[in-house]
């Protein structure tokens, strides 16, 4: 199993284990309400799903860089449930 696959299995077990759907997980870390993830919102959301504090800042950018199809730095809903739908909940 890859680092990737490691890490959005943990999230999976975060998403499941704690939240009813995944966009309650979504609001849950929008923590300023602007139906966007900042990095920072990633990275609490990294630490949630217990990912490691030396490498959650590298994985928040990769995340970012992989799913910001807008191109603004942050994650919206879309953007996150293509996210999860790579996880398949």
């Amino acid at each position: 199993m890859s680092t990737k696959d490691q890490i959005l299995k943990k999230i999976e077990i975060l998403i499941t284990n704690h939240f009813e759907s995944p966009k309650n997980a979504f609001d849950f870390f929008d923590e300023d309400g602007d139906k966007k993830l900042s990095k920072s919102e990633i990275k609490n959301l990294l630490q949630e799903a217990e990912i490691s504090g030396f490498i959650r800042g590298i994985v928040a950018s990769k995340l970012i860089e992989g799913y910001d199809l807008d191109g603004d730095q942050l994650i919206s809903w879309s953007e996150f449930k293509t996210a999860i739908d790579e996880i398949a909940l």
